[in-house]
């Protein structure tokens, strides 16, 4: 359910905006959505797991809160972003 060590590097690598940077919105919001499509995942076989569909409505409000947040400090960083997520919205 929740991401490896390796993977969440290469996404961190890939959203960074600088060296070493791990607590951008974008590094965030990347980390989270790999999380979220985990767990989209781990819900098409266990429907009725709804203890971790409770952990999964909060990641997706959280990442929902980034994305304001980035959105109303620079609204082409937010479009960028999403474009590369995938995120609709």
């Amino acid at each position: 359910m929740s991401i490896t060590a390796e993977r969440k590097k290469e996404v961190v690598a890939q959203y960074a905006t600088k060296e070493g940077d791990t607590g951008s919105p974008e590094v965030q919001v990347a980390v989270l959505t790999e999380r979220i499509a985990n767990l989209t995942q781990h819900f098409k076989t266990h429907a009725k797991d709804n203890h971790s569909r409770r952990g999964l409505l909060k990641m997706v409000s959280q990442r929902r809160s980034l994305l304001d947040y980035v959105k109303s400090k620079d609204p082409a960083r937010y479009q960028t972003l999403i474009e590369r997520l995938g995120i609709r919205r």
